[in-house]
């Protein structure tokens, strides 16, 4: 099994347990786990609440690459960028974003 698969599963058992431990009726709001495309890197952020604030934990790896865990604490209307040069073409970008109760993760534009 690549290192990749390992993280990801790994990431997917710690989403999949902190549901049942303390998620409780908060996921009829919908999933606490989203999918992250960066092109060849991708993953999943998951996220926990925390004193009204989202603890956000992104785990991303390539193919046969390491993989890495990056956290953010997001207030409502807060968000963080996640980018990773894609050659000449420039920069694949991904924001993940608090909206209300919810965590958005979507493709943006890069600006650098």
């Amino acid at each position: 099994m690549s290192i990749r698969k390992i993280a990801l599963t790994a990431a997917a058992i710690a989403v999949a347990s902190i549901g049942s431990a303390s998620m409780g009726s908060a996921l009829a709001g919908g999933p606490r786990a989203q999918s992250i495309n960066l092109g060849a890197i991708n993953g999943v952020a998951y996220y926990t609440e925390e004193a009204g604030r989202f603890r956000v934990v992104a785990t991303l790896s390539q193919q046969e690459g390491l993989p890495i865990r990056v956290e953010t604490l997001l207030s409502p209307g807060q968000s963080v960028v996640l980018s990773t040069a894609k050659g000449q073409a420039g920069l694949e970008s991904v924001e993940l974003s608090r909206e209300d109760n919810k965590l958005k993760v979507r493709p943006v534009a890069a600006t650098n």
